[in-house]
């Protein structure tokens, strides 16, 4: 069992542990406020059965939350492990996450969008960290889902670029209509975190970001 695993079942184990003794407790003290109201209820004027009964399904009903709430609480900590095991494989390997970011070396870089409906013309523009745009490519036609491009390094007007990150961002056109598809970088996983039972991924220069934001493993 994994360091991630052995902590998480042991903090479930605990929660388990202190929420059936606060119920027991609960359970005890109710019991044992009904016999003594039993006990010294009046003679000629009895409790009513009813009101016996309704004060039990309340008991059976905290009672049932409680150890909904449990189950619950186990399930989520299975689900953060199973998480953390997840996300430690792709440790060393490239991801496709959602980001603005294109690193050019030694002319070639690589990123991607993604259309949520076809189009008949996709732009990227690409800029230098001052903001100033940089290279303009025309990806064409495209169906639906995720368009990989690579850029060569050189401006419009053909002159190589300094190696480095750039940022860049996309638009498309369909039957005139304008949109704006998402934009999707290549990064290496150098590390995965736990923060709030959430496992985050540590992408190089694109910062630490959730497993919703794969779009693809190398």
């Amino acid at each position: 069992m994994t360091t991630v695993q052995s902590s998480t079942a042991s903090t479930a184990a605990a929660s388990a542990a202190a929420t059936a003794s606060q119920m027991s407790a609960t359970q005890d003290r109710f019991l044992a406020l009904l016999v003594a109201q039993m006990k010294n209820q009046d003679p000629l004027n009895p409790m009513d059965n009813a009101q016996v009964t309704s004060q039990m399904a309340q008991l059976s009903t905290v009672s049932g939350i409680e150890k909904l709430n449990t189950t619950v609480a186990a399930l989520s900590s299975s689900m953060a492990a199973a998480q953390s095991l997840q996300a430690a494989s792709m440790i060393g390997h490239v991801a496709l996450v959602t980001g603005d970011q294109i690193a050019m070396a030694s002319g070639s870089s690589n990123a991607a969008v993604e259309l949520s409906q076809p189009a008949d013309k996709v732009t990227v523009t690409i800029s230098n960290a001052n903001g100033d745009v940089v290279r303009t490519l025309e990806l064409g036609a495209q169906d639906a889902g995720i368009i990989d491009f690579q850029w060569d390094g050189t401006n419009n007007s053909g002159t190589a670029q300094a190696d480095g990150v750039y940022t860049f961002s996309a638009s498309a056109v369909l039957n005139g209509a304008k949109s704006t598809p998402a934009t999707l970088s290549y990064g290496l996983v150098n590390s995965v975190s736990l923060t709030s039972g959430v496992a985050q991924l540590n992408v190089g220069n694109l910062g630490d970001v959730g497993l919703d934001a794969v779009r693809r493993i190398l």
